[in-house]
């Protein structure tokens, strides 16, 4: 597994986004409202609106801010929301969130967002180019609250998709875990990082999300019901997000501990063996040190005892230095300080 894999392999079957997005404003008029998507937009096109539309100029600030908390601001005519979800394209280790405003009223619905929500961007494709007249009629067809709805359900889809890679990157992780060779600490970091970032999104998606269909039902007409039911089943897709990140996170710190128990039996494997050579060259430490010494000892360089031959001395010294070590080996091996 490659560093930075997380970031790379949650999206891998989505196609890179340039950094450089252009600024485009795509206007498309419904049957009973229009659609204005403003992607990476230029000041002056929000504030025309802004004075078209009588939007409140903290609300304007806030959605040409590229990160503001999530919020919901409800006036008579319209409501604001700010809803977050993670991008398709970020650099390796950086963790952001994708940002996307709101303003919604009962003959109007007003998007704006940085232009990397690529299901946001092929759904205002779809509807420009008519390449499903089906769909575009069945959005456009009806009100801005069904629009709404099928915008935050393709976000949402999007975020459920993601969950589900991130349950295929677990049994990588697994086999890293397991696998003495290769260094996993980094990655369960960056994977853990990931998923509270995403665990945060869906808490405050689901939050605002419940509160959205209040505030559409005072624009809508006879379509209380529907709308209930659409939102409800976005809820139920987030409480998946949710419980499949729960679940995640909790295999992840398994195996965060799992790591640190076989890292650390690890280190005290070597740390053992280390231990061990130390001890075993103590009695050839202790009696190198004796010979070194300028005095008269039984074998020494004054000694003219030759039992063995020239080589006495050198046979004792060996014989001295190697007869404890077997014997402590022995000792530790009895002890099953050393295993086979």
């Amino acid at each position: 597994m490659r560093k930075g894999f997380i970031t790379n392999r949650l999206r891998s079957s989505r196609k890179s986004i340039e950094n450089s997005i252009e600024s485009k404003m795509e206007t498309l008029q419904g049957e009973r409202f229009v659609w204005v998507d403003l992607q990476n937009p230029d000041r002056n096109d929000v504030e025309k609106l802004a004075e078209k539309y009588n939007f409140n100029a903290l609300n304007i600030e806030d959605c040409m801010t590229k990160f503001e908390l999530p919020k919901l601001d409800s006036y008579d005519d319209h409501f604001f929301v700010i809803l977050h979800f993670p991008p398709l394209s970020q650099k390796v280790g950086i963790s952001k969130n994708s940002q996307l405003s709101i303003f919604l009223g009962k003959n109007f619905l007003v998007t704006v967002h940085q232009g990397d929500l690529k299901p946001l961007v092929e759904l205002v494709k779809m509807c420009k180019t008519g390449s499903d007249q089906q769909r575009k009629n069945r959005l456009l067809g009806k009100s801005s609250g069904i629009l709404l709805h099928e915008i935050i359900d393709v976000l949402v889809d999007d975020l459920l998709h993601t969950s589900r890679k991130i349950i295929a990157n677990l049994d990588e992780i697994e086999d890293r875990v397991f696998d003495e060779t290769k260094p996993v600490a980094r990655s369960i970091a960056l994977f853990r990082r990931e998923i509270n970032r995403l665990r945060r999104i869906a808490n405050l998606l689901k939050k605002f999300i419940l509160e959205i269909p209040k505030n559409i039902k005072r624009f809508s007409e006879g379509e209380d019901e529907e709308l209930t039911l659409y939102f409800d089943d976005v809820i139920d897709h987030i409480d998946k997000v949710i419980e499949t990140l729960e679940e995640s996170r909790e295999i992840m710190e398994i195996y965060k501990d799992t790591d640190f128990v076989l890292s650390t039996e690890k280190t005290n494997k070597v740390l053992a063996v280390l231990t061990i050579i130390f001890t075993l060259a103590i009695p050839s430490t202790v009696i190198g040190t004796f010979y070194g010494m300028n005095v008269s000892l039984p074998g020494g360089i004054g000694d003219n005892s030759m039992v063995l031959g020239p080589f006495t001395t050198f046979i004792v010294i060996i014989l001295a230095s190697a007869i404890p070590a077997i014997l402590m080996f022995v000792y530790f091996k009895k002890l099953g300080w050393i295993s086979s």
